[in-house]
């Protein structure tokens, strides 16, 4: 019997399509595009199920409704299958701590992140109550929001970011993305994320860093003026009211 004859090589296929499919249910989950998801999987089974009893006029129908709706899958899940692409592009077997590494080996490594610059601006911007919305890139260095904003290309410092997000600067408004230990730009605009289980009473910033987060290996760390509380954003997954000392350990974790 055929279905006895099971390879190793089956095995790996079906492990593979669950993860794919897994992966595909954790952009959707949140969204609208689950339920559509969910009525699209419905439809499928249901044409399969008809095909196998060879009901032939409905199987006919279905098959073309699912012929035309490969096209209407692209066009309506098209935010999503980009995320989707992007995780693959950005994961871990494909960056330079992975498998293939392209570089070659004169280039620059990046420069180390001054981590107790950041923490130093985040305890003193704390006590004064100051909005802060820091992002700090890996490999995809946000050039398109960074053109979004003023261009500043400077050396890190914790005085020089608690000037650009003091109350009274022209410049405090928005995103400063910090690149290679620079300060690349602040006033940078962000995406806000799009899913209806992120948590209803945080504002804007919160919503920008796991926006920007959420299709980018970049990290992006908030100060609500509001609360006073320091958050910080992975994945387009939200880590809020952490103390000082989690923030530096968690930058620690991720850049040294």
């Amino acid at each position: 019997m055929d279905f006895i004859n099971f390879k190793i090589l089956d095995i790996v296929d079906i492990l593979l399509v669950a993860f794919l499919l897994f992966q595909l249910y954790k952009l959707l989950k949140g969204t609208v595009a689950i339920k559509i998801f969910v009525g699209i999987a419905t439809i499928y089974l249901i044409w399969k199920l008809v095909e196998g009893l060879q009901m032939q006029l409905l199987s006919e129908i279905l098959g073309q409704f699912i012929g035309v709706g490969v096209l209407a899958v692209i066009i309506v899940f098209q935010q999503e299958l980009r995320k989707f692409l992007l995780f693959i592009g950005n994961n871990k077997v494909f960056s330079k701590e992975g498998l293939i590494n392209f570089k070659w080996s004169n280039e620059e490594k990046d420069v180390k992140l001054d981590i107790n610059s950041i923490i130093n601006a985040c305890q003193n911007m704390k006590k004064n109550m100051t909005g802060v919305l820091i992002v700090l890139t890996k490999q995809d260095k946000l050039k398109n929001y960074v053109e979004s904003g003023e261009f500043i290309n400077a050396i890190m410092s914790s005085s020089l970011l608690e000037n650009i997000f003091f109350k009274n600067s022209p410049m405090h408004d928005g995103a400063v993305i910090v690149s290679d230990n620079k300060i690349i730009a602040s006033r940078c605009v962000l995406p806000v994320i799009n899913n209806d289980s992120f948590p209803k009473h945080l504002g804007m910033r919160h919503r920008a860093a796991a926006g920007v987060t959420e299709d980018t290996d970049c990290i992006a760390i908030i100060l609500s003026e509001e609360r006073g509380e320091i958050s910080i954003a992975k994945n387009g997954e939200l880590k809020a009211n952490i103390t000082i000392a989690e923030l530096k350990n968690q930058l620690e974790q991720e850049f040294n």
